[in-house]
């Protein structure tokens, strides 16, 4: 996974915000390690690189970072939550509560429903990110066996 950095500090700049080096090595640490980071992955990575940077401004970069929609954040199965990419569009997914896989689904699966939720609720719902939790086919096959 790798991420632009000229578009990210265009991004940035816009909101006011600049590309720390902390920021930077964090979100390449992000790239390095693939979609469905933990927080405690990342430190590990950073802090090898730079043994001085501490656990608290991983995860405060991680969440300014979610924040700026730079990355997205997923919630696991077991309340745990991971990081990935923000891609330009974005996506959601099918969590398995035995064995935390995930499954990705297209922003335009919830189209119906954030239309039902303006049109019978009045609310307009900002959705960046949602995850289903239940299990998977091999999960429940293998519960059935």
């Amino acid at each position: 996974m790798s991420h632009n950095t000229a578009e990210i500090n265009r991004r940035l700049r816009e909101a006011g915000y600049r590309v720390t080096p902390q920021r930077q090595l964090i979100l390449d640490a992000v790239c390095e390690l693939g979609k469905h980071v933990v927080p405690d992955a990342v430190y590990e990575v950073v802090r090898r690189k730079t043994p001085s940077l501490s656990r608290a401004t991983v995860y405060r970069t991680l969440h300014f970072l979610t924040e700026q929609r730079i990355l997205a954040m997923v919630q696991m199965a077991d309340g745990r939550v991971a990081y990935e990419v923000a891609g330009p569009e974005p996506h959601h997914h099918l969590v398995c509560r035995t064995c935390d896989s995930f499954l990705e689904l297209p922003h335009s699966v919830l189209r119906t429903f954030r239309q039902r939720m303006d049109s019978q609720y009045d609310f307009e719902i900002d959705v960046s990110h949602v995850s289903f939790f239940g299990h998977c086919t091999d999960c429940r096959d293998a519960a059935g066996a």
